[in-house]
């Protein structure tokens, strides 16, 4: 009994320790909150979140020369970790745009992630942005066709459709079809645009990324 009882003591002593298993991604929360503590955006900029196809986006300032963009993007993360920090990494730089590239995870995470399921997180996620930030603009990019992940594509083509046939039904929102951009002749990812681990993009991924989402980019 004392045993038990010592433990519970010490198990309360290590998580004020902060040694108890943290919230996911809380590093990378608590990183942007530095950054925003040393130099606070701009409102109304343009707001790039999502996973890590934004993080190691790391120069995108530089592929749209003229705009403000704010990244936000933290690698591995699902939609539910974005709906889970909304109130951090979206609503507190009230964007006038919000770019998201999220959802490709989820259906990575388990054969139980159906698009059906994508879709619902997605429409979460939407919801929630409409009711804090009604007047922004939403542009959801299309899940990307990764080599590494091809044995999924008939879950992630799935959820592109829901999803884009949600957002054409939407005032002010715009669905970025990347998908078929990066497809080959033979119906395959192009070569030569990702880099090693068949699952991120290289330079020439990006500049794809950069001709579909410039045009609709608020000035």
């Amino acid at each position: 009994m004392k045993s038990a009882k010592l433990l519970s003591v010490l198990l309360v002593i290590a998580c004020f320790a902060g040694i108890c298993n943290a919230q996911p991604f809380a590093e990378d929360i608590a990183a942007f909150k530095k950054a925003d503590a040393l130099k606070f955006p701009p409102k109304h900029a343009i707001l790039f979140v999502g996973s890590s196809s934004f993080t190691k986006w790391t120069d995108v300032q530089d592929y749209f020369p003229g705009y403000t963009i704010i990244n936000r993007g933290f690698g591995g993360s699902t939609l539910p970790d974005v709906i889970r920090y909304a109130g951090q990494v979206i609503y507190p730089y009230q964007p006038k745009e919000i770019v998201i590239y999220c959802g490709e995870n989820d259906v990575a995470s388990s054969d139980t992630v159906t698009a059906q399921i994508v879709f619902e997180r997605f429409k979460q996620l939407f919801g929630m942005i409409r009711t804090n930030l009604p007047k922004t603009k939403v542009v959801f990019i299309s899940l990307k066709p990764s080599p590494s992940r091809w044995k999924m594509q008939d879950r992630v083509t799935a959820a592109n459709k829901l999803i884009s046939a949600y957002i054409n039904n939407q005032k002010n929102a715009m669905f970025i079809d990347v998908y078929h951009k990066m497809l080959g002749a033979d119906g395959l990812p192009l070569p030569g645009i990702f880099i090693e681990d068949s699952l991120h993009m290289n330079a020439q991924g990006y500049a794809i990324w950069k001709k579909e989402i410039e045009p609709v980019l608020m000035k």
